[in-house]
């Protein structure tokens, strides 16, 4: 099995937006910024988690992730799914054990990239208020007014018409007895 690849998954347009909530174009223009920030990230640290200190990154041969389409595609799969790493492993063609280093080491290149990019997540109604270029005083409340109407209930309600014709369990004491009486101590 060679797991999950972008050069096949792409070729699905439904399938990739349900995948990464990104359309195609929208991932190919996130693809060069995450690629650098990437090999940033390699420069300093090694697949492990720790620092870098011998000899330069490369792509091995029989790496489950060779491409920067499939490393963002993995990335996003993730942040979208949140599934366990065992089934992202799956999914990639990976142990759980190499998808957990694969998680860690491109979670905060994506941060990076989108931070680099402008679409990092506001942390605080202060950014958010900014981002959208409205004043927020600290105190005031942000919640919409909300028009007074009855929301529709969940279930449609209906009378009962006539005892139900499902029969009726009988409940036999003896029979609901969890523990024999010598057997607890």
């Amino acid at each position: 099995m060679s797991g999950l690849r972008y050069t096949e998954v792409s070729q699905k347009e439904q399938k990739f937006l349900d995948m990464t909530s990104l359309t195609v174009e929208e991932f190919d223009r996130l693809v060069p910024a995450f690629e650098e920030a990437f090999e940033q990230r390699m420069k300093e640290w090694c697949l492990d988690g720790k620092p870098r200190t011998g000899r330069e990154y490369r792509t091995y041969a029989n790496c489950p992730l060779p491409t920067p389409e499939d490393r963002l595609l993995f990335i996003l799969v993730y942040v979208k799914t949140n599934v366990l790493q065992v089934v992202q492993g799956e999914l990639f063609a990976m142990p759980q054990n190499k998808a957990n280093q694969w998680i860690h080491t491109l979670l905060p290149v994506l941060q990076a990239t989108l931070r680099s990019l402008g679409d990092a997540p506001a942390r605080s109604m202060e950014h958010l208020a900014q981002r959208l270029g409205l004043q927020y005083l600290p105190g005031e409340s942000v919640e919409p007014e909300v028009i007074s109407q009855e929301p529709p209930p969940l279930f449609a309600m209906m009378v009962p018409n006539d005892a139900s014709s499902a029969p009726k369990t009988r409940i036999n004491k003896k029979a609901i007895i969890a523990a024999r009486k010598n057997a607890t101590l």
